[in-house]
């Protein structure tokens, strides 16, 4: 039988725990999710707090502070949140993506240095970050070793390709503005790229599946032929489905496929969540006709509102407990179950930061005639 739309996006809630919150330790849950989104300090939490039954924030700042969970640059060039022993298979199937982004860019050009060049003060650079060093730091001792250069530098390069993480800094969400970096918490693997991309691949199937080729490239940022090569890898380790209008999806054996019509309550979702982001096809999640009002064109993806499993407006915290704009007419019953997951989320966010997201308030000037309403 052939997976339908409303059975990829089923499938998908499953496995990012948004069917129902589990009670799961939150290193288990970053595992389960693959990976959370983190520009943003507060996502990776609010996330959590949607996915995990009962999420003690202290137990991510602990999971943070012991590098059991670090951030860094990973898929798609941006921040993610993983589990510390995924790191070092993922940032190492990543680095074609990393290093033609950093090390062809005509701000790493303007330093005279070369991509061997690179390769050859990494060691040095590693030992430098043994403990934790601002931008700054960083910065100064690349121009103590290489003389002035042009900025940003060539820092600005290597703490994407090289294997460093970032470290807390504090603040309400373990994350500030000015970021510090430590080593990785282990070095590339063994193992060669091939067997790295192999692990990305199976990883995105187990968190996001079942999925085409193009979701995971999409996913990644990694070129077709790398992608398509890694699912040859697999061989029949992956299991073949297929998908709306013939697809041919890949999938693990053993990926939960709940039935279509499985209920999925509504959530509150953190900015820039991976779920909404995983998939070539954002309308898995996103109806076509909101996916503009939440991506924007600058890459900010707002707080979204899920009832049924899709987007159906977007919400921000105001003074009075959470604003929700809804793009379509919600029944009664839908708004009171949002309503219920608001107040929890007023609780949630009280202890750290009452207003988040503030900053991107200019968006909801641009966004459609919708019903707005003040819930929890």
């Amino acid at each position: 039988m052939a997976v339908t739309a409303r059975g990829l996006n089923r499938a998908t809630l499953a496995r990012q725990l948004l069917l129902e919150r589990e009670r799961i330790g939150v290193v288990d849950a970053v595992r389960r999710i693959v990976a959370l989104q983190a520009q943003e300090a507060a996502s990776p939490y609010v996330a959590l707090w949607n996915r995990v039954a009962g999420f003690d924030p202290a137990e991510l700042d602990a999971a943070f502070a012991a590098r059991d969970v670090v951030k860094a640059t990973l898929m798609r060039i941006t921040l993610h949140a993983v589990a510390a022993d995924d790191h070092p298979p993922l940032h190492h199937a990543m680095q074609t993506t990393l290093r033609a982004a950093r090390l062809n860019d005509r701000r790493f050009a303007a330093t005279g240095l070369s991509a061997a060049d690179a390769d050859a003060i990494v060691p040095e650079l590693l030992e430098q970050v043994q403990t934790a060093r601002t931008n700054a730091e960083l910065d100064a001792w690349f121009e103590a070793r290489f003389g002035a250069m042009p900025k940003p530098g060539p820092w600005w390069a290597l703490r994407s390709v090289a294997p460093v993480v970032h470290a807390p800094t504090g603040g309400p969400w373990m994350f500030g503005p000015r970021p510090a970096y430590v080593a990785a918490p282990a070095g590339h693997p063994p193992h060669g790229p091939d067997v790295s991309v192999q692990h990305l691949v199976w990883r995105f199937l187990e968190g996001f599946g079942p999925a085409t080729p193009k979701d995971i490239a999409s996913f990644a940022l990694l070129h077709m032929p790398i992608v398509r090569t890694a699912l040859e890898g697999l061989g029949d380790r992956v299991v073949q489905l297929d998908g709306p209008g013939g697809v041919t999806l890949f999938d693990v054996p053993d990926g939960p496929r709940p039935d279509e019509d499985t209920p999925a309550p509504p959530r509150l979702m953190a900015m820039w969540d991976s779920t909404l982001l995983a998939t070539a096809d954002r309308s898995r999640l996103v109806p076509p006709e909101y996916r503009a009002h939440v991506i924007r064109r600058n890459g900010d993806v707002l707080p979204t509102v899920l009832v049924d499993g899709q987007v159906c407006g977007v919400w921000r915290p105001v003074d009075d407990g959470i604003e929700v704009s809804a793009f379509h007419d919600l029944a009664d019953d839908e708004w009171a179950a949002i309503a219920a997951e608001a107040r929890d989320l007023v609780t949630f966010l009280a202890d750290r930061d009452p207003a988040v997201y503030r900053k991107f308030g200019r968006w909801w000037a641009a966004l459609p005639p919708a019903e707005v309403r003040v819930v929890g």
